[in-house]
């Protein structure tokens, strides 16, 4: 293993919408990985681009293509402006999970749109992409990917939880990684609020406020997805077939639809971290303060939340590190988290012309 260091902008935008999340990072090897988050930052989506990700779901195939196209011209334009805004000298690479529109891995399928070869021809670097597809063809889930970073980057900790627009979390069980969507977190509570103009609960005030629902509550719990066995993966397909539909034949109040889906988040989430150790904590979520005092409720394990820094950029960092893997050929998908046939090294390079 070479020890040479890496510099590597990574790359990743969520199912909550929140915006492009951006690091510029050092990785190197000596005797361990390490790494330095040198720059950080969110670009927020116009309203513009923020409908047109959410309606993606419903294009056709060719309009599917042009919105992977001009998705990939976007994030070309955003990491080059992120270069030149930090005066950012030196690129090795960059390192990009786009962003996801359909993920059925049951039906051998997965798609993140936001092309590589346009941001390589916007910015002039090399870009890797396309992390999820060979995972997918080789019988996994393509997801999560996160976890060989946990293992590699993060090996302190007995859990690492992520809430972004899913929850979901790595751990170890019979001496191997594993990991999986525990329930929808962010994309749930998000859509709900957004129908009152506001683009999230700021520390879960307004669902703290809510009733529960006991009749919804107990539906949601009982979602057959929970008692499937890892691995396993969520989509929006899972949300608009199957959450939404359920959660409106109540015609709740928003602040008691957020009290009741924030309570059935902590629940599942419970069920996992369900013995004593230490729970990395990260995404958007540990900053809902409420959230993360119903998990506590619920939970046996100590939930640590880490520098704001880690818990906004984690996933960024950890898609520049599969990057880093990827550019050395070595293994940055595990078989034991996604259910593919053997561990692999994934992801499209697009080198400059």
């Amino acid at each position: 293993m070479s020890n040479r260091e890496y510099y590597i902008i990574g790359q990743m935008s969520g199912t909550s919408l929140d915006g492009v999340d951006l690091v510029y990072v050092k990785i190197v090897f000596d005797i361990k990985y390490n790494f330095e988050i040198i720059y950080s930052e969110t670009v927020a989506y116009s309203n513009e681009w923020q409908q047109r990700l959410v309606n993606g779901f419903n294009l056709n195939r060719m309009r599917l293509k042009d919105l992977d196209h001009n998705y990939g011209l976007l994030l070309g334009k955003i990491i080059k402006q992120f270069i030149e805004r930090n005066q950012i000298e030196r690129v090795d690479f960059i390192s990009s999970h786009g962003h996801t529109i359909f993920h059925k891995p049951e039906l051998e399928y997965t798609l993140q749109i936001g092309n590589g070869r346009e941001i390589t021809e916007v910015t002039g670097v090399k870009t890797i992409c396309d992390f999820r597809v060979q995972d997918v063809k080789l019988g996994g889930q393509g997801a999560p990917l996160v976890p060989i970073g946990d293992k590699l980057l993060f090996s302190e900790f007995d859990y690492c939880l992520n809430l972004g627009g899913f929850a979901n979390v790595s751990l170890d069980k019979n001496k191997e990684k594993i990991a999986f969507d525990i329930c929808p977190t962010n994309i749930v509570l998000n859509y709900y609020i957004r129908q009152l103009g506001v683009a999230f609960d700021n520390e879960g005030k307004m669902a703290s406020t809510g009733e529960i629902n006991i009749d919804l509550l107990n539906e949601l719990n009982q979602l057959s997805f929970y008692k499937d066995v890892p691995p396993k993966s969520l989509g929006f397909e899972f949300i608009q077939d199957t959450i939404l539909p359920l959660i409106d034949k109540y015609s709740l109040e928003v602040k008691d639809v957020l009290r009741t889906f924030l309570e059935h988040s902590a629940i599942q989430i419970g069920e996992v971290l369900n013995t004593s150790g230490k729970c990395l904590t990260t995404g958007g979520g540990v900053f809902n303060t409420f959230l993360i005092e119903r998990i506590k409720v619920h939970s046996e394990t100590e939930i640590y939340i880490p520098s704001k820094q880690i818990a906004d950029y984690k996933e960024a960092l950890i898609f520049a590190f599969l990057g880093y893997l990827k550019n050395l050929n070595q293994v940055n998908c595990l078989s034991s988290v996604t259910g593919a046939k053997r561990d692999h090294s994934s992801g499209i390079i697009h080198n400059p012309k």
